[in-house]
């Protein structure tokens, strides 16, 4: 059974930095693409970024690119999402995601097959 949990979410103020993690457990995800999504209240989960199989296939959501830095360990079966010069706009929870034998990371909720419990991120302004 695929697992994936977040970490590292909390309340931060605007202009700081926060770090998530995802752990995947019940499959190795070396061939899998990875993704990020926020979801604020009131709002539909919107995708923020994510990673093929090869580290260097990155994509980002405007409203992120130059803040946010995600990333892979295949041997830790985990990822992350650097968060820098946060904003209250950033507040939400924030969900991982597996989209399985994906070589480029789709940017589309429906093409992803596993997903996290999620981790509540705050910015105060």
């Amino acid at each position: 059974q695929v697992q994936l949990v977040e970490s590292g979410g909390g309340l931060v103020q605007a202009g700081g930095s926060l770090r998530l993690s995802c752990a995947v457990s019940g499959r190795t995800f070396i061939r899998d693409a990875m993704g990020w999504f926020r979801q604020a209240p009131g709002k539909e989960r919107e995708f923020v970024t994510g990673i093929g199989w090869s580290s260097g296939s990155t994509t980002y959501a405007d409203s992120v690119k130059g803040r946010f830095t995600i990333s892979r360990d295949n041997a830790k079966n985990t990822v992350y999402l650097q968060m820098n010069s946060l904003k209250s706009e950033d507040t939400a929870v924030y969900f991982c995601a597996l989209s399985l034998g994906y070589y480029s990371a789709p940017r589309s909720r429906r093409d992803y097959d596993y997903w996290g419990q999620g981790t509540q991120v705050t910015v105060s302004s």
